[in-house]
């Protein structure tokens, strides 16, 4: 199965006005059908849950299609997805009604190549417990996460490993499932941060070992939602804080105040538009959602990782680049450096020749700091997702181009 390229992008308004978005890591765009699905549940009208008219049924629908969207996309139960505004704001919630069961002395494992939301959280809830923080380190090197340290991070009073499935700034993809594994085997419970790799390829978060998996729709052509998939029975033994008066079910006991029904169907939309990826654009196509999921989502991989090729070759031939991170198993994301620029000026120079980029931290704290970037301004991240083509690459490298060709010969080579 391949991408008809040319029809995805068709599908995304936002690429009409001429920029290459190579900014997808920090968010993309969306294409019309999710567009129409929230604008339709606005014009057809909704209303709160629970009510006994047509409205109120219509936005009931609304969150229950979406669970099954999201349960699709990444191989849950749709009765243990919690959905929610974003990522972080529901790392938070696990961390508090998770850190409710530590003791002091429970130990909690993180990692320095996660994005801090699934960092802070855990290292702020468990100070609070008074329980002690481990950390699995970073190859600097390559960018990898050795599996093998985790023998010696974990043991008995192991509560907790967080870790991500895909680094945000080098696209490192660690083995989830053998690190999952060693975690099960001291009876530990495992928070995977899937918000960078649910975009790029195939998710069974099942297979990953993921006791709670953490997406966000708008990093895969929906909207500003965040959503945690669990085993319904792992929930019901969480008690999070909440009103008295909201439902103590699972999963409505985690998800604060009125859902933003309208964004809601747009999830069922950008699932759906993704189901659609290797047959052109659209729902059709044979099989389960789950089952068209899966092909295409493993022919965004290929292509991703085709395309990427040729950026991460143009950059390598570059003078005075800096390239950050080799590891074996990646998503299509680069983060690097001009010599004798700072990434705010090169993601400025190429802003002005129509090439989105961005530039800094990108929340990835610990990882720019075992890097030696943070205090300096971080780097460049360029990231490939399935509506970007060949031009936008060039486009890229023509820019980076004319700042290498004129930032002298003390470069940090490559």
């Amino acid at each position: 199965m391949t991408l008809d390229v040319a029809a995805v992008r068709a599908a995304y308004p936002a690429l009409r006005d001429g920029y290459a978005y190579l900014d997808g890591a920090a968010g993309t765009q969306v294409p019309t059908p999710v567009i129409d699905a929230i604008a339709s549940a606005y014009v057809t009208g909704i209303g709160n849950t629970g009510g006994p008219f047509p409205a109120s049924h219509r936005s009931d629908a609304i969150i229950e299609d979406a669970r099954r969207a999201v349960a699709d996309l990444v191989g849950g139960d749709p009765a243990g997805v919690v959905l929610g505004p974003n990522t972080t704001t529901l790392v938070y919630r696990f961390a508090q009604a998770l850190a409710a069961t530590w003791r002091p002395e429970d130990e909690v494992v993180v990692s320095r190549l996660d994005h801090d939301a699934n960092v802070r959280p855990w290292v702020q809830a468990a100070a609070r417990a008074g329980a002690v923080v481990r950390w699995a380190e970073v190859d600097p090197a390559t960018g990898e996460l050795p599996v093998g340290q985790y023998d010696a991070l974990l043991g008995e009073r192991t509560r907790l490993v967080a870790v991500t499935a895909a680094s945000n700034i080098l696209g490192t993809r660690p083995d989830v499932a053998a690190i999952a594994a060693k975690a099960h085997a001291v009876g530990a419970l495992t928070f995977v941060d899937g918000v960078h790799a649910t975009p790029h390829a195939p998710v069974d978060a099942g297979a990953l070992g993921a006791d709670f998996y953490a997406t966000s729709a708008y990093k895969w052509s929906g909207p500003h939602i965040g959503a945690v998939v669990a085993d319904p029975a792992l929930l019901e033994t969480l008690r999070p804080d909440k009103l008295l008066p909201s439902p103590d079910s699972v999963p409505e006991r985690f998800e604060t105040g009125t859902a933003p029904f309208a964004d809601l169907a747009g999830v069922t939309a950008a699932v759906d538009h993704l189901a659609g990826l290797g047959g052109g654009v659209g729902v059709g196509g044979t099989g389960s959602r789950r089952e068209r999921l899966l092909a295409s989502m493993a022919a965004v991989e290929s292509y991703e990782r085709e395309l990427f090729g040729v950026l991460l070759r143009g950059l390598e031939e570059l003078p005075q680049i800096t390239l950050y991170g080799k590891p074996a198993r990646r998503t299509a994301t680069a983060y690097f450096r001009v010599a004798g620029r700072t990434p705010g000026e090169v993601a400025e120079h190429l802003a002005g020749r129509g090439v989105n980029v961005w530039h800094g931290h990108s929340y990835a704290w610990e990882l720019t700091g075992a890097l030696g970037l943070r205090d300096s301004g971080g780097a460049v991240r360029a990231g490939l997702v399935h509506y970007n083509d060949r031009s936008d690459v060039d486009r890229l490298l023509a820019g980076v181009a004319e700042l290498a060709g004129s930032s002298g010969s003390t470069g940090l080579g490559s």
